[in-house]
């Protein structure tokens, strides 16, 4: 993902988010409406997390320690889980708690048009918002499916603000139905029910989010078009003839480690496996350019060897290297 991209689009989320909340809770005030306060908690923490993720962005552009030798990359994936965590308990636990209570002690919604207008103003914000989250993704989608493309993206911040604005609208919808039923039976029930739904909708979407995250914190291999890319770049067919194995780890959304075991000959000399090890090195970085952190092993091929499990061609589960 393209840093500028990620970054337009958590800007645009932000701006839209706090003009929302303040116009929410400003038709709260004067509303009575739970849908209303719930909607201006949720588009608060929204912001908040925007936030977040800018500053994980940040932190994550610092150059390497001997503490931390691989960099910083990897902030982006823990202020994008912080994201799940605020947005399952600020948002989701609090619109549950107020719904609950409204459909326990009901009252009529005042002054209607306060939330009717918002919500028409944040719904329009709110599409403003997705849209450019979906012009950024699509930038770099490719084929994918939008399901695929948030389960692979290896940089988090796109699918985050994707699955926030998302949740925003479908919230957004599910509040304005809540009001506009109390309106129309003069039941504040209902509003306390379109309360408890945005509260479900936001524990759910922070649960996915989480466990995105967590498969990114836990450290995630290479896409399978890069893979194949560097099994490509790595024998040469002269000096480097053969990939015994394989292992690739993202260290940060734009940077990936990539440590193999090479076959040579068996006749070559000390200089020469060096230089076809810099020169697999400089392939490996022309074919994938985010591959930074490069460790190649020269090693004999024995077919005995391989066939005894000591240099396996393939992970145990035949996925990949």
């Amino acid at each position: 993902m393209s840093a500028s991209g990620g970054t337009k689009a958590i800007v645009a989320a932000l701006a839209a988010n706090l003009a929302i909340a303040v116009a929410k809770f400003v038709a709260y005030l004067f509303s009575g409406s739970s849908s209303m306060l719930a909607e201006s908690v949720h588009s608060l923490a929204d912001s908040g997390n925007q936030g977040l993720l800018l500053l994980g962005g940040k932190k994550a552009q610092r150059e390497a320690t001997p503490q931390h030798p691989f960099g910083y990359g990897r902030e982006r994936y823990i202020y994008a889980f912080l994201v799940s965590i605020v947005l399952f308990s600020v948002g989701g636990m609090f619109a549950i708690y107020e719904g609950y209570e409204k459909i326990h002690d009901p009252h009529e919604i005042e002054a209607w048009y306060w939330p009717v207008g918002v919500l028409v103003f944040a719904i329009i914000a709110e599409t403003f918002s997705f849209r450019t989250a979906i012009k950024e993704s699509n930038a770099i989608r490719g084929g994918l499916t939008w399901t695929q493309f948030v389960r692979r993206a290896k940089a988090p911040e796109l699918p985050v603000v994707l699955l926030e604005d998302l949740g925003a609208l479908v919230g957004l919808i599910l509040a304005l139905g809540g009001v506009g039923l109390a309106l129309l039976t003069g039941n504040g029930v209902w509003d306390g029910i379109g309360t408890l739904c945005i509260g479900i909708l936001l524990i759910v979407i922070a649960i996915v989010l989480a466990a995105e995250t967590k498969s990114l914190l836990l450290g995630e291999s290479a896409g399978v078009e890069d893979v194949k890319k560097i099994e490509d770049a790595v024998v040469d067919g002269a000096t480097v003839t053969r990939l015994i194995h394989m292992r690739t780890l993202h260290l940060g959304p734009e940077e990936l480690l990539v440590a193999a075991k090479i076959a040579v000959r068996h006749d070559e000399s000390a200089t020469e496996v060096a230089n076809a090890i810099n020169a697999a090195e400089e392939r490996i970085r022309a074919a994938v350019p985010i591959a930074r952190v490069i460790y190649l092993e020269p090693d004999i091929y024995s077919e005995t060897a391989a066939s005894n499990g000591r240099n396996p061609a393939k992970t145990p589960d035949g996925t990949g290297y």
